[in-house]
C-alpha cells in the first residue's frame, strides 16, 4: 500500500475524537484539536500577560501558553495570582502549558538541587493561575558534552516526582539546537526510562526539523505520549542546521510537510492542544491582535486540509 493509503486505513481503525460525528460523518475538521496562543508569538511586542490573554481571547484561541518570567513579573508588579486566574476564565481561555527553563538536566548537584526547587516554585506559581502543564527542556545543557541518557532519564524522572508533588506536568521537550535532547528519539528513550506516570513529550515542528529528527517517528507514538504540541512552519533553506529560532514562520507559510504531520497524528490518535509558537521579529513589528488571527486561520488551515 502506499504510504498515505495505509496511514488513512490506519486512522479509520482509531476511535479518535473526530473520526466520525453522530451519524457516522466526518467530524469539522476544527473540532479535532484546540488551539492555543503561546505567547511567545507576540512576545516582541511587549504587551504584559494581561493583554496578552486579552488578545488570545479576542483572536478565537481556546487556550493560552504564556511563560513564567511574565507571569512572574505580573506578580511582582503588585497583581493578584488569582486575579489573573479569573481573568482567564472569564476569557474563556485555559491556560494549556507554560514555558519554563528550569535547568534541572544540568550536570552539576548543586545547580540541578536549585533548579528542582526552582521548578517547584514555578509550578506552583503556574497552578495558582489555572495552569497543569509546563515545559521541560534541556535548559542547562544545551551547549555542554552529550549526556549518558540514562542520566537525563533519572533527572527528570526527579522532575516528574515534583511535578507530582505540584501537580504539574513536566512536559520534556526537545530542542532541535541543544547538544542533549536534540531528536526525537532521546526524548522518547528519556521519557520511557524515566519509569513515571506523568512523563510525557512536549515536541515542535520546527525543533524536529531542526534537530533531524523529522516527523517520520511521530507513528511511534500512542495518544497518551503528548497533549500538547508546538505548531510552526519553517522554509526549505538555509538547512536544518543553520535554521534559528527567528526562521520559523506561521503554518502553511514555509516548506514543512504539515499534510505529513497531521496524517500521522490522525494515524497515532493526537487530538490534543496545538499552541503556536514563533519568535519571528517580522511578526513582533505588527499588530499582535493582526498575528495572532492570521496565525489561528492557518493553523486551523494546515489542520483542516490533513
Amino acid at each position: 500500500m502506499q504510504r498515505r493509503t495505509l496511514l488513512a486505513a490506519s486512522a479509520a481503525t482509531l476511535a479518535a475524537p473526530w473520526a466520525t460525528g453522530a451519524a457516522g460523518q466526518v467530524a469539522d475538521p476544527e473540532n479535532r484539536f484546540r488551539y492555543c496562543l503561546n505567547t511567545a508569538t507576540i512576545r516582541g511586542q511587549k504587551l504584559g500577560i494581561e493583554r496578552e490573554i486579552e488578545i488570545a481571547a479576542e483572536a478565537g484561541y481556546q487556550g493560552i501558553e504564556p511563560w513564567i518570567r511574565d507571569i512572574e513579573a505580573y506578580r511582582d508588579a503588585g497583581g493578584s495570582l488569582a486575579d489573573l486566574k479569573q481573568k482567564i476564565a472569564d476569557a474563556g481561555l485555559t491556560v494549556d502549558s507554560a514555558i519554563g527553563f528550569a535547568p534541572w538536566i544540568a550536570d552539576d548537584d548543586a545547580v540541578r538541587k536549585a533548579a528542582l526547587e526552582q521548578a517547584r516554585r514555578e509550578m506552583a506559581l503556574l497552578r495558582a493561575i489555572g495552569g497543569t502543564r509546563i515545559a521541560a527542556p534541556p535548559a542547562g545543557a544545551t551547549g555542554k558534552p552529550p549526556l549518558f541518557l540514562s542520566d537525563a532519564a533519572e533527572r527528570y524522572a526527579a522532575l516528574c516526582d515534583v511535578g507530582a508533588e505540584e501537580d504539574v506536568v513536566p512536559q520534556l521537550e526537545v530542542w532541535g539546537f541543544s547538544a542533549n535532547l536534540s531528536k526525537l528519539g532521546e526524548a522518547l528513550y528519556v521519557a520511557s526510562e524515566a519509569g513515571r506516570p506523568n512523563a510525557m513529550l512536549l515536541l515542535d515542528a520546527y525543533h524536529l526539523h531542526r534537530g533531524g529528527s523529522g516527523f517520520g517517528g511521530l507513528h511511534l507514538l500512542g495518544p497518551g505520549a503528548m497533549e500538547v504540541f508546538h505548531l510552526n512552519d519553517f522554509p526549505s533553506t538555509p538547512t536544518a542546521a543553520e535554521l534559528s529560532d527567528k526562521d520559523r514562520v506561521l503554518p502553511g507559510d514555509g516548506d514543512a510537510p504539515l499534510d505529513e504531520l497531521f496524517e500521522t497524528f490522525r494515524a497515532i490518535g493526537f487530538a490534543g492542544t496545538l499552541s503556536l509558537e514563533l519568535f519571528n521579529p517580522d511578526l513582533w513589528a505588527r499588530d499582535p491582535l493582526e498575528v495572532a488571527k492570521e496565525g489561528l486561520a492557518k493553523m486551523k488551515a494546515v489542520a483542516g486540509a490533513a
